[in-house]
């Protein structure tokens, strides 16, 4: 074993750094950070765990993302992450279709199959079962490319929904370049599908946000809803509304991203409407749309907007909604990671345990398994009033 096996993911970045005689600033300007960003890595005062981080740092520094990890020092869960994702780009990144070099041999499978497929995939992903939906996505990529290639009328709804699956795994495991990707295929699968482009589109917004262009969001969800909007609202279908509900929501999200409140404020009320008519208790096109569903979007904008005190109270209220029970585990799970980091913003680290507590609970791989999640978890855990549960899992996951 290398020595250097045995440091901290911040002390490898310093030595692999020293080895490549860069300085902190000259890193620094590579990866587009500051000198005081790379400093507070390097002596572990801010934790790596995002996926596109790590494979940033270990480009610059010439180095595989293993070796910058350690083999046998990796936060838990980061190396797992980052293997998933590096298969997925794999599977992505195939293009024996186009070239007429299938890469297996298993016969192509009839449409109907594959839609189920997808739908078992899709189940797996809402029950925030992660690691699981990394083993799958590989082969249900390649067997929803195959039929669609057979059959393009049939294929092409189960391969544009094989990519949404893909790249809300992506955007969950902190790798939205690769999510990226996968959406730019849906979008492109979609095209002359109303009803498909409206679906992808949300996963395109998710991406897009995460991507740092979040005005670039906001502009494109809002052409994406009002295409796929009904003539007349009480004539819209539930699955309609949904898409164009959902659009809206993340039309409202990119404009609290960049700090618009009184739009976001407009396109969270306009959704509302749709949500009242379309219902709790449903999941159309995978949105799990409905009023519940728009006032956890009430918190979620809030909390970009750094208005604590408002995102606390509108969270203790919606989670005492019948429909709150009703949304998929990983809906609840993220909710509740965000209502966290509201609790923190509002200076309650009790609170921020608890519902951190009940995320874990809920869905495990909300905090174990993406970086957003292990980011508040390593606030929380810092915190004096901490459960010793928590601090514990933190120094299980090696955040904090």
């Amino acid at each position: 074993m290398d020595s250097t096996d045995l440091l901290p993911v911040g002390r490898r970045v310093a030595y692999w750094r020293g080895r490549r005689k860069l300085s902190q600033q000259v890193l620094a300007d590579r990866l587009g950070k500051s000198k005081s960003w790379v400093d507070k890595v390097e002596r572990g005062v801010r934790s790596l765990d995002k996926v596109s981080t790590l494979q940033n740092i270990a480009a610059v520094l010439r180095i595989d993302t293993a070796v910058l990890l350690g083999r046998d020092a990796q936060p838990a869960g980061v190396t797992e992450r980052v293997e998933g994702v590096e298969r997925i780009r794999v599977a992505l990144s195939r293009y024996e279709i186009a070239l007429e070099r299938p890469a297996s041999r298993r016969p192509v499978q009839p449409a109907d199959e594959v839609a189920r497929e997808v739908g078992h995939v899709w189940s797996t992903f809402q029950h925030a079962r992660y690691p699981q939906v990394v083993d799958l996505v590989p082969g249900l990529l390649a067997d929803a490319q195959r039929t669609h290639a057979h059959d393009p009328d049939a294929g092409r709804v189960p391969l544009v929904e094989a990519y949404r699956v893909t790249a809300s795994l992506l955007v969950k495991l902190g790798a939205p370049d690769v999510a990226w990707l996968a959406v730019d295929r849906a979008m492109i699968t979609a095209t002359g599908d109303g009803v498909s482009v409206a679906a992808a589109a949300v996963q395109l917004g998710q991406v897009l946000r995460e991507s740092g262009q979040a005005r670039v969001a906001k502009s494109v969800m809002l052409a994406a809803a009002y295409r796929i909007a009904p003539p007349v609202i009480e004539y819209g279908t539930p699955a309609e509304l949904s898409l164009c509900g959902t659009l809206l929501v993340q039309a409202a999200l990119a404009a609290a991203r960049i700090g618009d409140d009184r739009t976001a404020a407009d396109l969270i009320d306009e959704a509302a409407d749709m949500a009242v008519r379309v219902g709790d208790g449903h999941d159309h096109h995978r949105t799990a749309f409905g009023p519940t569903a728009l006032e956890l979007a009430r918190v979620a904008t809030a909390v970009e907007l750094g208005e604590a005190r408002e995102a606390v109270t509108r969270h203790e209220k919606a989670t005492t909604r019948d429909g709150w029970r009703w949304l998929p585990a990983e809906h609840r799970a993220a909710h509740l990671i965000d209502a966290a980091r509201a609790y923190l913003q509002a200076d309650d680290p009790v609170n921020a345990s608890r519902v951190l507590m009940e995320a874990d609970r809920i869905a495990p791989a909300e905090i174990r398994h993406r970086p957003g999640g292990r980011d508040i978890l390593a606030q929380v855990a810092r915190e004096p009033t901490a459960p010793t549960t928590l601090t514990h899992l933190a120094t299980t996951l090696g955040v904090g």
